[in-house]
């Protein structure tokens, strides 16, 4: 028996959705297979235990800042909405805070939760200002970044999830960890230097 042009088309478009099933089945397992060995989305903290994921279960958590899309382009330049709210990241040794030096508080640029201390900032080397912890549980919040087929932890703003950056296993000591943030996300607030011996 002969097949029919409607036949023809017909097994063409069953096997062409049948891919297409595959495809998505494929994905999805690969996805949940992923995210099962990464802890559902809760990534292991670099180190054994001391860092980012330790910030995840901050009991008090700061007022959560939540806008849409339009109100955040509204309030933020367009570079940093990009790298806040589209997760960019700024060019090496392009940021203001890679080699900044001041005492202060450095704060979301978004909505001004308070982030890091220049107590905690390094120099890595890296092109990005580094910190080996952020200021407190109510700071930051991480979670697990698998683009550009890279296995990252990436580091969020803990009251208006802006990103900031991603955190590192190789920082110093007390923590071993690197917070490298682009300058982007950040707003410096200079504070009083402590006396000598306090």
């Amino acid at each position: 028996m002969k097949a029919t042009p409607e036949k023809t088309e017909a097994t063409s478009n069953r096997r062409s959705f049948m891919k297409l099933l595959a495809g998505v089945a494929l994905a999805v397992g690969a996805t949940t297979w992923g995210y099962s060995r990464e802890g559902a989305m809760n990534p292991e903290p670099p180190m054994g235990g001391k860092g980012p994921s330790d910030m995840n279960g901050a009991k008090d958590m700061p007022d959560r800042v939540v806008k849409t899309e339009e109100e955040w382009r509204k309030i933020l330049t367009p570079e940093q909405f990009r790298i806040t709210r589209k997760k960019g990241t700024e060019p090496a040794f392009s940021g203001k805070y890679d080699k900044w030096k001041e005492h202060g508080i450095y704060r979301c640029v978004c909505c001004g939760n308070e982030l890091f201390s220049s107590e905690q900032k390094f120099d890595s080397g890296t092109g990005w200002p580094s910190f080996w912890a952020p200021l407190g549980p109510k700071s930051v919040k991480t979670e697990s970044d698998n683009s550009f087929f890279m296995k990252r932890t990436e580091v969020l703003c803990r009251r208006c999830d802006a990103h900031l950056g991603h955190v590192f296993d190789d920082g110093p000591q007390p923590t071993g960890l690197r917070y490298c943030m682009n300058s982007v996300a950040l707003d410096f607030v200079p504070t009083p230097k402590p006396a000598a011996g306090k």
